[in-house]
């Protein structure tokens, strides 16, 4: 199910029935943007704990009529729902719409449409992996060249609040979700990247197919640039798959020497072979692969796309050097903990598909790993197989851990593995009391869980923390009481 871009304009909501399904960071603009626009706004969610609560009473004073839980059943009179990320397409509420011939925007698609004439562009970002990443150092380049910028979409701040409010930027670097994407046929981006592709979310979009297919619609209309990764030939099939303006280029990006039209990598020094006089004959140095931290391969690769990006907006050398340097990662991405007796320990909790896990994995030579949590249908061979070589033990958690045990079995069967059969709060300082048992000096203790964390955390974030505070433990010798 897609929605139907044409069916309704922005201009045309005054006194009409819209819905929005869902509360949180999206969903609350959301309403009120559209409240202000004078539409007769009711919120549907299906949570009704003490945080939607209180965003109801908030609400609720604009003349917003909120209904918490039930978010399946379609408000009689709608004429047009406005849906927050991750609602499923075949949720019950959509199913109806359907049904009704009522169309459906994401957040995404009314922030595009409520943009005004001097609006600054977007430059965005998706991928299955490394979009925030890549968007925070995007923002950091295209800040040292002296722009106004932002990060905002799927990285936690509303695209609304940011298309409603005074601040004037000249760009804006944009992260965008498979979901933002499903709902925003009419997003027409100054330049977009795919990260890569691998296996995600196929629960909600049905089809690896279907998935690939909504990141592909960042390339739609596009004017300048459309950066692709060049080993991954499925982002480069999605650039040939899109209408894009007259003179937009197929940007690439490598880790290793690039081609004419490529940014790439060239004796530790990141060189840009596309947004240069002469593509065929001329290179011009970027940056040092010192100045990207971490310097992992994967990150990287996300360093060259952010510069892609920014060369597109015409950001020069200079930007993409000093940017990258000021850059510092978001917690729990390939995140240095602690070394304790030798053992260096790395919290990468944002790792929770097996795409992600695996670029974890290859930067490191002697690895403990710290894995499991909700497989959301994934399978873990491929995984195995790939970092097998490197792994010093495995400690399991999680409630899915017995699909990454059994392929351990099959394909890595010297390895020591240690399943921890609990999901309570000393779960974590257990399993890095198992992690540094099983290390030796010079190994690295790795969690890159491959997993989401709903099983055991609230979020990746808890997860991360929890590892963290266990390590301190660790280092400090203090031993927790629910050991």
């Amino acid at each position: 199910m897609t929605s139907d871009a044409g069916a309704l304009d922005v201009s045309d909501l005054a006194g009409r029935q819209v819905t929005v399904a869902g509360l949180g960071v999206s969903g609350v603009p959301a309403a009120r943007a559209l409240r202000g626009l004078g539409a007769s706004v009711t919120v549907v969610n299906g949570g009704d704990g003490e945080a939607q609560r209180a965003q109801a009473a908030e609400l609720e004073p604009l003349g917003i009529t909120v209904r918490l839980g039930d978010g399946e059943t379609l408000p009689k009179g709608t004429e047009l729902i406005v849906t927050t990320p991750g609602w499923k397409p075949t949720s019950p509420l959509f199913l109806a719409a359907a049904e009704a011939n009522v169309p459906i925007w994401g957040d995404v698609e009314l922030a595009w449409r409520l943009r005004g004439e001097d609006a600054p562009p977007w430059l965005a970002v998706t991928g299955t992996n490394g979009k925030t990443t890549t968007v925070r150092m995007l923002a950091a380049i295209l800040e040292a060249a002296g722009l106004r910028t932002a990060a905002v979409g799927n990285i936690g701040v509303s695209l609304l609040d940011i298309v409603l409010g005074d601040e004037p930027y000249d760009v804006l670097a944009v992260e965008l979700s498979s979901y933002q994407l499903h709902w925003a046929p009419s997003l027409r981006v100054h330049s977009g990247a795919v990260l890569n592709l691998a296996p995600d979310h196929l629960d909600w979009h049905g089809s690896m197919a279907a998935y690939a297919a909504d990141k592909g619609r960042i390339y739609e209309g596009n004017q300048v640039a459309c950066v692709y990764n060049v080993a991954d030939p499925a982002t480069e099939d999605l650039v040939r798959a899109a209408d894009v303006e007259e003179g937009c280029r197929a940007i690439g990006f490598t880790l290793g020497t690039p081609g004419p039209s490529q940014l790439g990598v060239v004796e530790n020094i990141l060189v840009d072979r596309a947004f240069v006089a002469d593509r065929q004959k001329q290179a011009q140095e970027l940056a040092e692969v010192s100045d990207v931290n971490p310097p992992a391969p994967h990150n990287i690769a996300n360093a060259l796309a952010a510069a892609a990006l920014a060369r597109s907006f015409g950001v020069p050398p200079k930007a993409v050097r000093d940017g990258l340097r000021a850059f510092r990662p978001d917690p729990h991405r390939v995140e240095h903990v602690a070394d304790v007796d030798g053992v260096a320990y790395i919290d990468d909790s944002k790792a929770t598909n097996t795409h992600a896990a695996e670029a974890s994995l290859g930067a490191y030579e002697h690895i403990v790993w710290i894995a499991g949590g909700l497989a959301k249908g994934a399978t873990f061979d491929e995984l195995v197989l790939t970092a097998a070589e490197r792994l010093r033990g495995v400690v399991l958690i999680g409630a899915d851990r017995a699909l990454i045990r059994e392929a351990l079995a099959r394909h890595a069967a010297d390895v020591p593995v240690v399943d921890l059969d609990r999901t309570d709060t000393g779960a974590m300082a257990a399993a890095v009391r198992e992690a540094a048992r099983l290390a030796r000096p010079g190994d690295t203790v790795l969690m890159a869980p491959a997993c989401a964390s709903m099983d055991m955390f609230i979020n990746y974030n808890k997860r991360g923390d929890a590892f963290a505070a266990a390590v301190r433990d660790l280092a400090s010798g203090r031993v927790p009481d629910d050991q």
